[in-house]
Order: structure tokens, then C-alpha cells, then sequence
């Protein structure tokens, strides 16, 4: 390429497409430019600025939801604006802005630095918004790896804790593995490809190659190796083994970021993966998913019960609900409804778990990565708010009418179903089933007594101490569980603004 050929690029490159991912980008420079500039008694003021700063970007991805930009190619073909990419752009924001809140709360307890938390928080959030509308594996993989270099520090934050450094040890080590298969597969179809089409990078171009040559050995080895990266970001079996030590050992907020935007990213991207580029594919794709999606609900609910650490529960938990997305995605090759169906379970699972990581996060004491199942004992008694929160987010989790938990299980059952994906369909029902008895179990602990051994003389209660909760975490809080409730009786407002957007 010529330097007039650069020349016209850069001016081709249509800045408002990505104006949201930029305001997050300016707005991480101006946290740490607060925290230069400002006494440090008024530090407490940045990351009220930055949920600002979120809910503005928020607003003005609501109001212009059907963006000018809508189904084209920007950046020299690097993303394509489509309805889901903006659909999921607003999931990361409000993920985003309930991290930030969270991690307020439990930064207080820490003598750690604040702002870089905040400020990584929102520039991982850019990241997964610009991955989600890739149309090039270029860009894709480095908004991916940006992703990934943030969570590696985030879920080590704390570093004066053994687990936690350990956490981060283990991520890092299994990120890096698990970005080497990608990165491989990358270079596998790019060498096939990269002998008949100009930029086999580009998605389009790649799928026109896969659709001209469905036998390519080189190639189909390429595609499950990047089915294989992706499915270490959303926690599918046989790449889960680094979910219950690390979940463990973040902090909780981190532990609540990874669980629902890692995912949803990772979900997200696996549907275009599956519906776009590898459509021609779909001989070698719908095998791999499908033994992984049936080992990930089985594995996710087994290996769930008889976890007494919470953060290790949800962890195992995620994993059996990345198996019913799974399932979802892989519904949409046949049922084009379905891809709303992962959307709206999507939505409804950030309910019911920023929810529930609320409560842990107000509950946690100093040490963060110990919390027991037992810990949670009388929380009904002292404090029926937090019981209230508690048990609707895991019913909802557990998919217990009327919650919206159980309305976004029924769409997935039901594409799956119309696709005729029925002993997937019976494998899912199973997971269910058995989830409801370690999701009762936590339910049962924060409602009624749990037997205690008494403590000796000298002795002190190994739970962390009950503090009143604050006005906006008990809002926060509410409204959430409020939301898991009223989607369980009338979807309408996701439903149809999720049909909108096509």
C-alpha cells in the first residue's frame, strides 16, 4: 500500500461510528487527570463523576439506538455497526456503571489505589463494545487482548492477598494459553484464505473463501481453534478450570464483571462467529458446540453442589448458564429467533447476578475471597432487605417462575426446541433441576438459622461484621430486583425494543 492509500483510509475513518467507545476512552484520561489535580479528600468525588460520565454515554446510546451508522462497514472494513453490536454497547455500559458502584463499596475496605480501578474498569468496558462490532480478526483480536491485559490486573487487585495474586497467576496463565490457540487458528485460516482472497482477515472475505471451499482441512482446523479461544472466555468445558480459583480470588466487583460482561462478550462474539464468518462452516461448528454445550450444563451444575464458598458457587454456577446460552447460539442456526432469545436471557442474567453480587459485596468483609455459605445465616432476620435481593436474584438465576430468569430460560428452551435440538433440550432441563438445589441451599442459609459449633472462650465469630446498608446500594439494589420480577410478568419493553432493532 501507497501512502496516498493511508491517506485516503484516515480520512475515510468515520469518528462519530465509535463515539461512545471514545467519550469511555476520554473519560478514563480525565479520571486520572482528577486524580493529579484534586486534594486528595476530594478523591472520593471520581468515580461519582465517572458513573456520571457512564450514564451520559448511556443516555446517548438509548437515544440514538438507531444510529446512521447502522449495518455499515467503518475503519476500512475493521467494524460493522449492527443492531446486536448496539444492543450490546448499552449491556456494557450498564455493567460498567453497576461495577463501578460496586467497586466503591468494596474498595473501601481495601488501602489500595481506587482510581486505576476505575479507570481499567471503563477502558475493558470500550474494549468489549468495539469487539462486539469486529469485522476484521485485526481488530478483533486486539480489542479482545485489550480486554484480557485488563482483567489480568483487575482480578489481582488486591495484592496484599495470597488468593488474589494467585487468581491473577492462574488467569494470566490460562489467558495467555488460551490467546495462543486463537491467535493459531487466526494464522490457519488467514494462510488458507490469504492465497485467493486481498484481506482474508476481513470477515466477509473469509466467509466468501469458507463458502468456496467447504473441505479445507487448513481451514477447519482454524475454525475450531477459534471456537476453542472464545470458548475459554465464556467458560465453556473442557476450557473452564481457571473459573472457581479465579472468581474466588478477584474481588467481588471484578468476580461480577467477569461473570456477566466477560461472558456476554464472549457470547456475543460466538454469534457472529457462528451466524457470520463460519456460517458455510456449520458441519464443523455444530459438533463442537454441541458436546460443549452439553459438558458445560452438566459440568457447571454438578460441580456446583457442594461448593460452601459463594464465589466459588456462582462461578461453577456461570459456567452451567454458559451452557444454556450456548445452547441458544447454537439454535440460531436453524431459528433466527433465537438470537433474541441469548439476548433477552442475557439481560435478564445481569439482573438476577448484579443482584446477587451486590449482596456479597455488602456482606463481604476485609478479606474478600472468604465467604461461606454459613456466613449467611439469620440474614433475614437482621436484614430483610438483602434476603429479599438475595433470593429473587437466585431464583431468578435458578429459573423459578414468575421470575425473568425463568422467562429467558423458556425462549432458549423453546428455540431449541423448534430446532430440534431435543436431547440438548433434556440435558438442559436436567441442569435446571439440579440447580435449584444449590441455589435453594444458599436461599435456606440467608433465611433460616444454620447450625454453628459454638465458639470457644476467646474466640471470635469468623463472620464479617453486618454494617446498615447505604441509600443508593439499597436502591440499586431494589430496582434490580424489582426489574427481575416485572420481566417476569410483561417482556415486553426488551422484546420489542430487541425486534426493533432489526
Amino acid at each position: 500500500m501507497n501512502l496516498e492509500t493511508y491517506k485516503f483510509a484516515a480520512e475515510s475513518n468515520q469518528w462519530w461510528a465509535i463515539m461512545p467507545e471514545l467519550m469511555l476512552g476520554g473519560l478514563a484520561l480525565a479520571l486520572l487527570v482528577l486524580e493529579m489535580i484534586l486534594p486528595k479528600k476530594d478523591h472520593r468525588i471520581i468515580p461519582v463523576f465517572s458513573i456520571i460520565g457512564q450514564l451520559a454515554v448511556l443516555a446517548g446510546l438509548i437515544i440514538n439506538y438507531r444510529t446512521p451508522f447502522l449495518g455499515d462497514e467503518t475503519f476500512s472494513h475493521l467494524l460493522k455497526h449492527t443492531a446486536e453490536g448496539q444492543f450490546m454497547r448499552v449491556f456494557f455500559v450498564v455493567c460498567s456503571m453497576l461495577v463501578t458502584g460496586l467497586g466503591i463499596l468494596g474498595l473501601s475496605r481495601q488501602t489500595l489505589p481506587r482510581v486505576e480501578f476505575f479507570h481499567i474498569v471503563l477502558v475493558v468496558t470500550a474494549a468489549m463494545m468495539l469487539l462486539v462490532q469486529s469485522n476484521h480478526f485485526v481488530m478483533f483480536f486486539v480489542s479482545l487482548e485489550t480486554i484480557t491485559v485488563g482483567f489480568y490486573i483487575l482480578v489481582s487487585y488486591i495484592r496484599s492477598n495470597p488468593l488474589s495474586l494467585e487468581a491473577g497467576l492462574k488467569y494470566l496463565i490460562s489467558g495467555a494459553l488460551s490467546s495462543a490457540i486463537l491467535l493459531f487458528g487466526i494464522v490457519l485460516l488467514y494462510g488458507a484464505a490469504g492465497k485467493s482472497q486481498a484481506d482474508s482477515m476481513q470477515f466477509g472475505q473469509l466467509r466468501a473463501y469458507l463458502a468456496g471451499t467447504p473441505g479445507d482441512f487448513v481451514a477447519s482446523i482454524g475454525v475450531v481453534f477459534v471456537l476453542c479461544g472464545v470458548a475459554f472466555k465464556v467458560g465453556a468445558v473442557p476450557f473452564q478450570i481457571w473459573i472457581p480459583d479465579v472468581y474466588q480470588g478477584a474481588p467481588t466487583p471484578v468476580t461480577a464483571f467477569l461473570a456477566v460482561a466477560s461472558k456476554a462478550a464472549g457470547v456475543s462474539v460466538l454469534l457472529l462467529l457462528v451466524r457470520g464468518v463460519f456460517a458455510p462452516y456449520s458441519h464443523i461448528v455444530l459438533p463442537v458446540l454441541v458436546v460443549m454445550t452439553a459438558a458445560t450444563i452438566l459440568f457447571g451444575n454438578v460441580a456446583a453442589l457442594g461448593q460452601q464458598n459463594v464465589k466459588r458457587l456462582i462461578g461453577l454456577s456461570g459456567i452451567s448458564h454458559a451452557g444454556y446460552l450456548m445452547l441458544g447460539v447454537i439454535a440460531s442456526l436453524t431459528i433466527p429467533a433465537a438470537v433474541n432469545a441469548v439476548y433477552f436471557y442475557l439481560f435478564v442474567y445481569l439482573l438476577a447476578s448484579f443482584a446477587v453480587f451486590g449482596v456479597m459485596t455488602h456482606l463481604a468483609g476485609t478479606d474478600d475471597t472468604d465467604q461461606q455459605l454459613d456466613y449467611y445465616g439469620d440474614l433475614a432476620k437482621e436484614n430483610p432487605l438483602l434476603a429479599g435481593v438475595l433470593a429473587v436474584g437466585l431464583g431468578s438465576l435458578a429459573g423459578i417462575p414468575p421470575l425473568a430468569g425463568f422467562i429467558g430460560k423458556l425462549f432458549v428452551f423453546i428455540a431449541a426446541y423448534k430446532a430440534g435440538l431435543f436431547w440438548l433440550l433434556a440435558i438442559a432441563i436436567v441442569g435446571v433441576v439440579i440447580s435449584i438445589y444449590y441455589y435453594f441451599g444458599w436461599i435456606k442459609a440467608a433465611f433460616f438459622p444454620v447450625w454453628q459449633v459454638p465458639l470457644a472462650e476467646g474466640e471470635t465469630d469468623p463472620r464479617p461484621p453486618r454494617k446498615p446498608v447505604s441509600r443508593s446500594l439499597a436502591v440499586t439494589l431494589g430496582a434490580l430486583a424489582l426489574a427481575s420480577v416485572a420481566l417476569g410478568f410483561w417482556q415486553a419493553p426488551i422484546t420489542e425494543w430487541l425486534a426493533a432493532l432489526h
